[in-house]
């Protein structure tokens, strides 16, 4: 427990009401605080973290909690430095379709902002309502529509951060076509907030899309040859699909009713553009596939349940099975084999299993429910079958006990040195989000 005199000296930078002492302390997905500060400016996250990092404290980052289960071996930090009450448009320059937000805003605020001014952030992050634009740049996380728009690294055009001793640091700009120097951007996005805190993004946006439709292509189980066949002739046309991602029989079945394989292709444009999209698939369809076309409303209803699948570290969990989520990068090609492994692990421990992958970026999510030991027993098969396959597993969610029993991030890389070599030079105290990341950092 924080000794009487320090919490006597946080009380001293920060009003009553933003400290919480002992609150989740003993979450199941740990990544706690023995108190938990709530930072309302920029100027409260600088005293907090040269406050932590004078007294040898460590500090675990929360926006919306929704990555909560996501690294880290650690039940609770010293403190929990929350971002939820720091969000807010800071500048928004609408004929050079840019802005700046605080990072505590979530995905959703700032969607419904863009929409009245016919403009959005082209990132599609799961639970969009909880997630925080900090959080999403944190993680570097990205959705099925990363076929058509990119990741964060390709949307994020500047950062304003907090170092742990307090100084304030900006990488990029406020403009698209900024070129000069190194892109340090992409040192801080996806460092899993270990080496500074975000306080401002700025981002690139683009227009609200005229018309927006979702091509549902079901095929019979066994034709994956069909499938990967159609997929070649596609990705090979003028066409430009946001989204190309194959989902397992299993979830299929929870979003569309259909128990088959089946492919979400959607596609954002003029009306006619997109009506001429669709067409072109029926076109090059195969006799024995099955076809369905949302339109508008029920594209949105769509992605709206999608993006719920997967396990949500703001929400507790009230189902007696474990909960795990992990992401496998493959060659795109490579996607129906890792899902098809998916069923057959399915079947042989009992799980409950949904998987999802992108045939145009080779990034596959998969859900796993289950018995404890089934489910670490499935994640260690993933994990080879990814390798055998030249690619590369890591776990988005697991209960802290299981985390400290399961390498999360696999194998140091190669350039693991370079990484422990920045955190050393950044954050020699290791204040910020202690072993949260690659090798512990």
């Amino acid at each position: 427990m924080i000794a009487i005199d320090l919490l006597s000296e946080l009380k001293a930078i920060l009003n009553d009401d933003q400290i919480v002492v002992g609150e989740n302390r003993t979450h199941p997905l740990g990544n706690s605080g023995k108190v938990k500060v709530f930072a309302k400016s920029e100027e409260d996250i600088q005293n907090v973290l040269k406050f932590a990092n004078n007294e040898g404290l460590k500090i675990a980052v929360a926006g919306g909690g929704t990555k909560r289960g996501f690294g880290g071996i650690t039940d609770s930090a010293d403190l929990l430095l929350s971002l939820e009450k720091y969000k807010g448009i800071v500048e928004h320059t609408v004929g050079d379709m840019t802005i700046t937000v605080k990072s505590g805003t979530s995905f959703k605020e700032l969607q419904e902002y863009l929409a009245a001014h016919n403009q959005k952030v082209s990132l599609d992050p799961a639970w969009p309502d909880f997630s925080s634009i900090g959080g999403i740049i944190a993680a570097n996380e990205s959705g099925p529509k990363r076929l058509g728009y990119g990741s964060a690294r390709d949307v994020v055009i500047g950062l304003r951060m907090v170092y742990p001793d307090g100084t304030i640091i900006r990488s990029g700009g406020k403009v698209v076509k900024n070129v000069a120097g190194y892109d340090m951007n992409k040192l801080f996005i996806g460092s899993m907030g270990t080496l500074a805190v975000l306080s401002e993004v700025t981002l690139k946006l683009r227009p609200l899309p005229k018309y927006e439709s979702l091509v549902l292509l079901s095929f019979p189980d066994g034709k994956i040859e069909e499938l990967r066949s159609f997929v070649i002739k596609l990705l090979d046309s003028v066409m430009e699909p946001t989204s190309l991602e194959l989902l397992s029989p299993s979830l299929s079945k929870k979003l569309t009713g259909k128990h088959l394989y089946t492919l979400a292709i959607s596609f954002e444009d003029v009306e006619s553009s997109v009506h001429y999209q669709e067409n072109f698939v029926k076109n090059i369809q195969s006799d024995q596939t099955e076809l369905a076309i949302f339109q508008q409303k029920e594209t949105q209803l769509f992605w709206e349940a999608f993006y719920k699948i997967c396990p949500n570290g703001a929400i507790p969990s009230s189902e007696e099975e474990l909960e795990a989520a992990v992401k496998i990068g493959v060659k795109n090609m490579d996607v129906p084999q890792v899902i098809r492994e998916c069923e057959t692990l399915r079947d042989s421990y009992n799980l409950e299993i949904s998987t999802h992958g992108g045939l145009g970026h080779g990034l596959c999510q998969v859900i796993l429910k289950g018995a404890s030991e089934d489910v670490v027993t499935a994640i260690g098969r993933l994990r080879i079958f990814a390798a055998q396959l030249g690619g590369y597993m890591v776990v988005k969610h697991l209960p802290l006990y299981l985390r400290r029993k399961v390498n999360v991030w696999g194998d140091n890389p190669s350039y693991f040195a370079l990484l422990e070599g920045i955190k050393l030079k950044v954050d020699p105290n290791r204040v910020l989000n202690d072993k949260r990341f690659v090798g512990g950092i």
